[in-house]
C-alpha cells in the first residue's frame, strides 16, 4: 500500500557570512495522502525547491520532521538509502541535466526498474505510458527535445515504482505550449501507478489543471491550503489573490505532440 507523507514543522536555514542566517523553509507542515495530487505554488525564491529537496533527503532539516510511511526521511550522505525511502522519487526542473548524456535511455530506465525489483514492467511499457516510441530506448538523451527528455525522466522515475512522485518545477523549462500537457501526463502516469504526486510550480494556472488540493507558499511559509476549486473561487489570503490575478491561463491541454 502506498505510504503516507507527513511534513511537520519543517525548517531549513542556511548560514551566511557575518553570522547571519537565511531561513528558506520556515515551519512548514502538511500531509500528502496516498493517491492525492497536491500542488505547491509560490513565486521563485519562496522555498519550494528547498522543501522538495528535503522531502527527498537531499537537503538537511534544521528543525522539524519529514516522515514517509511512518519512517523518518533522513538526509542522504555516504550511507545507503533505506529501500523503503526509494519509494520517493523526484522529477527535476531541467531535463537537460537530469539524464546521463553518456548512457542510452533504455539503460537508465532499467536502472529504475532494478530499484523496484519489478519484473512485471518493461522499459517499453514505461515509454508507452509517457507517449514515447519504444525505439527511444536505444537512443541517447541529446537526440531528444526538452519536452521529450522530461517525459523520459518521468518514465525513469516511475520505473522505481514510487509511492510519492515529487515534481520540482518539472515544466518550468518547457515551451508554454507543452507545460500543461506534460503536467497532465505526469498526473495521469502517477495515478495510474498508484502514486501520490507533489507538483511544485510557480504557475497556479497549471496547478489548477492537475491538483486536487493546493498549498500556497510565501517566504518559506504556507499561507493558505485547500481544495483547488475553493482556493480558486474564494482565496482567503491576499498573497493568493495576487497570484491568481497575475498568472496567465495555462496553454495547451490537448493531446501530447512529438514535442
Amino acid at each position: 500500500m502506498a505510504g503516507h507523507l507527513s511534513v511537520t514543522d519543517a525548517r531549513v536555514t542556511y548560514k551566511l557570512p557575518g553570522r547571519r542566517t537565511l531561513t528558506a523553509v520556515d515551519g512548514v507542515s502538511f500531509d500528502l495522502a496516498p493517491g492525492e495530487v497536491l500542488g505547491l505554488v509560490g513565486e521563485s525564491g519562496c522555498g519550494k525547491s528547498t522543501l522538495a529537496r528535503a522531502i527527498c533527503g537531499l537537503e538537511p532539516l534544521t528543525a522539524g520532521r519529514i516522515a514517509f510511511g511512518g519512517e523518518e526521511v533522513r538526509t542522504l550522505g555516504l550511507r545507503k538509502r533505506p529501500s523503503r525511502l526509494l519509494r520517493i522519487q523526484m522529477v527535476f526542473q531541467n531535463p537537460y541535466s537530469s539524464l546521463n548524456p553518456r548512457r542510452r535511455v533504455g539503460a537508465q530506465i532499467e536502472d529504475a526498474l532494478a530499484i523496484a525489483g519489478d519484473e512485471r514492467s518493461t522499459v517499453g511499457q514505461l515509454l508507452d505510458d509517457v507517449h514515447m516510441d519504444r525505439s527511444a530506448a536505444a537512443m541517447f538523451p541529446h537526440q531528444f527535445s526538452g519536452g521529450q527528455r522530461q517525459r523520459i525522466a518521468i518514465a525513469r522515475a516511475m520505473g522505481a515504482r514510487p509511492d510519492v512522485l515529487v515534481g520540482d518545477e518539472p515544466i518550468a523549462s518547457l515551451d508554454a505550449s507543452l507545460q500543461a500537457k506534460v503536467a497532465t501526463l505526469m498526473r495521469d502516469v502517477a495515478l495510474k501507478n498508484g502514486a501520490s504526486l507533489l507538483f511544485i510550480s510557480h504557475d497556479l494556472s497549471v496547478v489548477r489543471v492537475v491538483a486536487d488540493r493546493v498549498a500556497v507558499m510565501r517566504a518559506g511559509r504556507i499561507v493558505e491550503t485547500g481544495a483547488v476549486a475553493s482556493v480558486w473561487s474564494e482565496p482567503q489570503h491576499e498573497y493568493t489573490r495576487r497570484l491568481l490575478a497575475s498568472i496567465p491561463i495555462a496553454d495547451g491541454l490537448g493531446r501530447l505532440p512529438g514535442a
